[in-house]
């Protein structure tokens, strides 16, 4: 590979900001140990936000699938990590050779992802998308520490459709699949054969936002990711906005980007700077 060639990636890492606008001194802070992504600080609550990180890589023709089969087996390991906590690299390996590089950084009251999933083999992989678990229990005020699978956080939890926050569940619920409960909600020009066998919803979202209100209702967490395979209301008081890589041909690189707002309870503004981080996938108002 040309020197040149490698350069390009490593600047886009480096360029973090993305947005144009200038972040806030980050309010939040990070830390990564065994698998798990903890987002400290006021916006995030008392005992911090938690996110398994990351739950799963997983191959397409999944909806239908056992989920052994599915998922490709993947280690994660810290490569960096600054000392005020507010930047994170990390490095995952699948076990077909796909290689990701991640960069996490708390900025203001958001957490920004920016990823490169490489595939360095003389094979095509089939990792097609990944999971990261928010676990929102605590955030909700609803969490049960004897029933780590309750379903109380439902009420507090949404997503957008036909243009509107509806909360959850939303109407057209779906009950059957391989394993129940949950809903899933695949993204538009997602094959729907390749997303998570839980209940699958007939909706469309109208956008990749997906979220829940505080335990006072006076905070929003929401997540997004840029492209994105589904949005998934999970079975351990959980949401995901699961990201997609598409698989990768032998070489090919691909460039992810994700974003996870604690931000204070207004949706209308959570939508515009939505659209703004993300304007190739929005649809406000539609």
């Amino acid at each position: 590979m040309h020197p040149a060639s490698r350069l390009a990636p490593l600047l886009w890492l480096l360029l973090l900001g993305g947005s144009g606008l200038r972040a806030a001194p980050a309010a939040l802070r990070l830390e990564w140990v065994k698998n798990i992504l903890t987002i400290h600080g006021a916006p995030a609550g008392e005992k911090g936000v938690s996110i398994l990180y990351l739950e799963a890589f997983c191959r397409p023709n999944s909806t239908t699938n056992e989920w052994a089969r599915t998922v490709i087996p993947h280690t994660t390991e810290l490569v960096s990590a600054t000392p005020d906590q507010t930047r994170i690299e990390l490095r995952s390996h699948l076990a077909d050779g796909v290689e990701v590089e991640h960069v996490i950084r708390a900025r203001g009251d958001e957490v920004d992802f920016r990823l490169i999933a490489r595939n360095p083999t003389s094979h095509r992989s089939e990792a097609h998308w990944a999971q990261p678990c928010i676990r929102v229990g605590e955030f909700t005020g609803l969490y049960q520490p004897g029933n780590p699978q309750t379903y109380d956080y439902l009420r507090k939890s949404f997503l957008f459709l036909e243009g509107r926050l509806e909360r959850m569940p939303t109407r057209d619920w779906a009950t059957s699949a391989r394993y129940v409960p949950g809903q899933v909600w695949a993204a538009p020009g997602v094959p729907r054969s390749d997303v998570n066998p839980r209940p699958l919803s007939p909706l469309t979202p109208s956008n990749g936002l997906i979220g829940c209100f505080s335990d006072d209702d006076r905070r929003i967490l929401a997540t997004a990711w840029e492209p994105y395979q589904e949005l998934f209301q999970g079975v351990i008081t959980c949401l995901h906005s699961d990201f997609r890589i598409g698989g990768l041909a032998p070489g090919e690189a691909r460039r992810i980007h994700g974003k996870l707002y604690l931000v204070r309870n207004d949706v209308p503004a959570l939508l515009r700077r939505y659209a703004h981080d993300f304007p190739a996938q929005s649809h406000v108002g539609r």
